[in-house]
């Protein structure tokens, strides 16, 4: 019966049937050619949430983020970890024994000479921050980078989201070499091969206040987007910055204090785009958008729907 219906039925219908049903490959997603607004949730919602964990990146993308920002560092069996410092932090961090890691004991909890299972034992999401008075506190860990993507990504799913783009900062500066993390080399390999086996380079930026790890992933995955991060403290011009980094960058990603129109209008000159860090009131993001940036970073993403 099946061959007698499909004699009746063209070879170019057939072909354009198969490749209707194809389904559709989420890790080949790429950015639309319609320009839109990148809104960026800091370390997940750092302001709702404890920061850099699994369900601060969840609530981020409930909240309707473009992309998740976050930070990599190293262990010592050479895991990529999410978290913003490569010790514990005493501002967030409860040892097993139920105890707080104070001010004083922190950096001799160095991430880097620790293994992953090691890391496990500390809580990062119970102790109220003193800074963030709406975060959420709930009992987390601080999460290898591939099981953060496998989470987002299976949510995304889940709950018929479209794909969600990321973007990880490498914790690194020439002084702490090969004492906090390794050497920018070690590091770029480390990361962009979890970012290579979960098959997500065309919806990865790597940022960096280090222009040394931006320069070798230019130099060998030149495919991958790039985010040269700006302090507020930095006094050297947009034209030195960009000529002391080598190349333009994908995105130039400086604190938002520094945003004018001069410097928007140079980024846009040279086709990069300009991404400031880290606003956390609407009116100042508003004007952001009004003045031409491609998108902001916040703490409080549950403020972009308020956008107009």
């Amino acid at each position: 019966m099946i061959n007698t219906v499909y004699q009746y039925i063209s070879l170019p219908f057939l072909l354009i049937l198969f490749a209707a049903c194809k389904p559709v490959n989420r890790t080949m997603h790429t950015m639309p050619s319609v320009k839109i607004f990148n809104t960026q949730g800091h370390r997940g919602c750092r302001g709702l949430m404890p920061e850099n964990t699994i369900p601060a990146m969840l609530h981020a993308i409930d909240l309707g983020v473009t992309t998740l920002e976050t930070d990599a560092i190293i262990t010592k069996d050479k895991k990529v970890v999410l978290s913003h410092e490569p010790f514990f932090n005493h501002e967030i961090t409860t040892k097993s024994s139920g105890q707080a890691v104070t001010e004083l004991e922190e950096k001799s909890l160095n991430i880097y000479t620790m293994t992953y299972d090691a890391v496990k034992l500390f809580d990062v999401g119970l102790k109220p921050h003193p800074r963030f008075k709406q975060q959420k506190k709930l009992a987390v860990k601080k999460p290898l980078l591939e099981d953060m993507i496998d989470a987002a990504e299976a949510y995304c799913i889940s709950q018929h989201k479209n794909p969600i783009y990321y973007n990880i900062e490498t914790k690194s500066q020439p002084k702490t070499d090969n004492i906090f993390h390794p050497e920018p080399a070690e590091f770029v390999e480390l990361l962009v091969a979890v970012i290579g086996s979960k098959h997500i380079e065309n919806r990865v930026t790597i940022q960096s206040f280090d222009i040394r790890t931006l320069q070798y992933l230019h130099k060998k995955y030149p495919s991958i987007h790039t985010a040269l991060l700006i302090e507020d403290f930095d006094k050297k011009s947009f034209t030195q910055q960009i000529a002391q980094l080598g190349f333009n960058p994908t995105i130039y990603s400086p604190h938002f204090s520094l945003v004018n129109n001069e410097l928007i209008k140079s980024c846009q000159h040279n086709g990069i785009k300009i991404l400031p860090w880290t606003v956390n009131d609407l009116a100042k993001m508003q004007q952001l958008k009004d003045m031409g940036t491609d998108g902001v970073i916040s703490d409080y993403p549950n403020l972009f729907a308020s956008l107009k």
